[in-house]
């Protein structure tokens, strides 16, 4: 794969608090912001003209998949033939606990085997829930800082309210400009995850 401006792997929250319904709205969203204009422009903006990006789902121990390869995006119909994988993924991870520092730790290796050659190295994380399994987010969120991966999150607040959001804050986020944003139920996602996706892939400064 050619090189990109940004390698940017997608870590989704397919636990038991994610139902069925939630979960399409959850990857919709994410197709839906990739057929965005703003968004498109924005994974061509860069030096290289291109950005590469994967998506892998987790829940508890031992249950991380991925579901979206590394696919390199340098225009509209790459852009849109990535929102049809997205689409259309399969939930292969079983529903289960909220294992998110694993789902973290899948997210940086997934990360580590990318393709192509980047400037930047982000990984997004979404979900409504809390860790509750497995290792902790806090280290594993320094781990990827030390490493100069960006971890910025989506904290989807209908199970939890505003707890999520500050724990988000205080044990996912890190890495050169990081920030975490929230939804307020799953009906919002789709707007939030395409001004959040705008936000890492254009690396736009955020306060």
């Amino acid at each position: 794969m050619q090189p990109v401006d940004l390698a940017l792997a997608l870590a989704v929250d397919a636990s038991a608090s994610v139902d069925y319904d939630e979960f399409g709205l959850m990857l919709g969203g994410y197709a839906a912001a990739f057929r965005d204009p703003g968004v498109v422009a924005a994974c061509t903006a860069g030096p290289r003209g291109a950005v590469a990006v994967a998506m892998l789902l987790w829940s508890g121990i031992g249950a991380q998949e991925v579901v979206v390869p590394w696919t390199r995006v340098a225009d509209a119909a790459a852009a849109a033939a990535l929102a049809e994988a997205i689409g259309t993924a399969p939930r292969l991870v079983r529903p289960g606990a909220t294992a998110l520092g694993e789902g973290m730790a899948a997210g940086l290796a997934l990360l580590g085997r990318c393709p192509a050659e980047a400037r930047r190295l982000v990984l997004d994380v979404s979900g409504d829930g809390r860790h509750n399994q497995g290792r902790a987010p806090g280290p594993v969120r320094d781990l990827g800082a030390a490493a100069g991966v960006t971890i910025n999150a989506l904290a989807v607040l209908n199970e939890e309210g505003p707890e999520l959001l500050e724990h988000y804050r205080a044990e996912v986020i890190g890495g050169p400009g990081a920030f975490v944003m929230h939804c307020p139920d799953y009906p919002a996602f789709a707007e939030a995850i395409r001004e959040k996706l705008w936000r890492e892939i254009g690396g736009v400064p955020v306060a």
